[in-house]
């Protein structure tokens, strides 16, 4: 097949830094060729993603100055560039792209949301829903799409490959994310102060709100134990992941997935969370990681993650969340769609 995806014009794919969306994009483009298909990336002058690519903007813009008018103006042109070279189905991650699909004819379109289905969200896709299939990025977000049919789950997946596992002898908990209420940064440090384990914090810290969140909330309680590390990604971000006794994710909303625990099981990382969201289908309770909802049984499930398995956190990593493994299950779902014969394929994994 011949796949168009189209990519937002926030931030470059791969991301340089923090960017799950992006790295996931990375993932399936490569993991989409892996398996003997042509992919045409409409994504940021700025990108590096080893397939063809089309851009209409030469650099990313950042999250912080997202706006309608340049997604439409990249869609617009995204489009134009998918139907000139000849895809024969396009995957779209953008939230304007599904809505101009609508307003012309061309290859068959699905889209994948990213974010949680409510608010403005929520509305758009119910719109959407009966021209353009949807697919969800877990089973938690997928039953949240009040009157939205999903026509596929499709869980993240990450070059399980290309990380090499870490030890854990780094002697330290790990917060790895935004630099956001939500995600439970402060929640972190009084865990891991409660357990008397050190933590080192990667964040992204870019935006007002998330300065206004550090400066009011988190660097107060830095000092210690607790240091904040700035933000990360590609060597660094692994040697953090794999040098930790553990990832701390104490989210305090319902992620619609959560790449950060996948990454960390993949690195052979245990993770200690809070069940919200998709978190109990990435983390296996006893097996590669706790999950509580409370801090201080937060506190005492961080003091017990050193009789965990890390090869069998590594295995989950790699029986579940591979690239492969993403790219198998988004191939079957475009035949489907293209009204392909199946194929039979004994690599997917549920």
């Amino acid at each position: 097949m011949r796949i168009g995806v189209i990519a937002s014009p926030w931030l470059p794919v791969p991301p340089l830094g923090y960017g799950g969306t992006e790295l996931v994009l990375d993932n399936l483009c490569r993991g989409l060729v892996g398996l003997g298909h042509d992919v045409l990336l409409c994504t940021t002058g700025d990108s590096t993603c080893p397939v063809e690519r089309q851009w209409s903007i030469e650099t990313s813009v950042g999250v912080d100055l997202a706006s309608p008018v340049t997604e439409v103006r990249h869609v617009m042109d995204a489009y134009d560039a998918a139907r000139d070279w000849g895809v024969d189905i396009v995957h779209d991650h953008t939230v304007t792209g599904p809505i101009w699909a609508t307003l012309q004819s061309g290859p068959p379109v699905v889209t994948t949301n990213h974010g949680p289905f409510e608010g403005d969200l929520l509305a758009i896709y119910q719109r959407l829903a009966d021209r353009i299939p949807i697919i969800a990025i877990s089973h938690h977000q997928a039953a949240s799409a009040r009157g939205v049919p999903i026509t596929a789950v499709i869980h993240h997946g990450l070059d399980t490959a290309a990380v090499e596992p870490g030890d854990g002898r780094g002697d330290y908990a790990l917060f790895l994310g935004r630099m956001s209420p939500t995600k439970g940064v402060h929640l972190a440090v009084n865990v891991a102060r409660g357990a008397g384990m050190p933590l080192r914090i990667a964040a992204k810290m870019r935006e007002q709100l998330e300065h206004e969140y550090f400066n009011d909330q988190v660097r107060p309680l830095l000092g210690g134990d607790i240091e904040y590390v700035g933000e990360v990604g590609g060597g660094p971000k692994q040697q953090l992941l794999g040098e930790a006794r553990c990832l701390l994710n104490p989210i305090l909303w319902a992620e619609p997935f959560g790449m950060v625990m996948a990454e960390a099981l993949a690195s052979g990382t245990p993770v200690v969370a809070t069940p919200f969201g998709a978190a109990p289908e990435i983390v296996d309770e006893g097996v590669t990681g706790f999950l509580r909802t409370d801090e201080a049984s937060l506190v005492t499930a961080l003091s017990k993650v050193d009789e965990l398995d890390r090869a069998a956190c590594r295995e989950a990593a790699v029986s579940r969340f591979s690239l492969e493994r993403m790219a198998a299950e988004h191939v079957v779902l475009f035949e489907q769609q293209l009204g392909l014969p199946a194929q039979p394929r004994g690599d997917l994994v549920s």
